[in-house]
């Protein structure tokens, strides 16, 4: 979808969002949501690319889904490692900090991925620089750059290739 029609996707987007807030289709409900809505695309839409550059594909918004649930389940598996980490009474933890390389060139999909790998227990991403990204990572069983790019990242990143390009 080209550029011309990232106002439009924005403007649907937060209209989407206020109305599933609200959960009301009331027509006063629906008017402020249209003036918000209007009001935040006609004055900051330069600095909300995160949703114009997104697709919307069918194959994107699959991809989305896929991600939303990729991501639910690495977070309820990261928790229970940490439970069980903590519970242990030896604290087995190998913490370091690991430099992993993302293939993502849009910025807001590096944005997405940093902030997935930083909600998931366990990993904090500290730094970006290009297409290097450093993860303090609690129980690092390798520093490899290749072996934590497999273990951290790629998960993540292959459902972004699609909503991103």
């Amino acid at each position: 979808m080209s550029e011309a029609f990232a106002p439009l996707k924005l403007f649907a987007t937060l209209l989407a969002f206020w109305l599933l807030l609200n959960q009301s289709l009331a027509a006063g409900t629906l008017a402020i949501g249209v003036l918000v809505a209007g009001a935040i695309v006609l004055f900051f839409r330069s600095s909300l690319s995160v949703v114009s550059g997104h697709r919307l594909t069918p194959e994107a918004l699959l991809a989305t889904l896929a991600y939303v649930g990729f991501f639910l389940k690495e977070l309820v598996k990261a928790n229970l490692r940490m439970a069980a980490l903590v519970l242990n009474p030896r604290l087995p933890i190998s913490p370091a900090i690991v430099k992993v390389r993302t293939r993502l060139t849009d910025p807001a999909a590096r944005l997405l991925l940093a902030n997935s790998i930083t909600l998931t227990p366990g990993t904090l991403t500290v730094e970006m620089q290009g297409e290097w990204l450093y993860v303090h990572w609690v129980v690092a069983p390798t520093t490899r750059p290749a072996t934590a790019t497999r273990e951290i990242v790629k998960g993540f990143e292959r459902h972004l290739e699609i909503m991103y390009g």
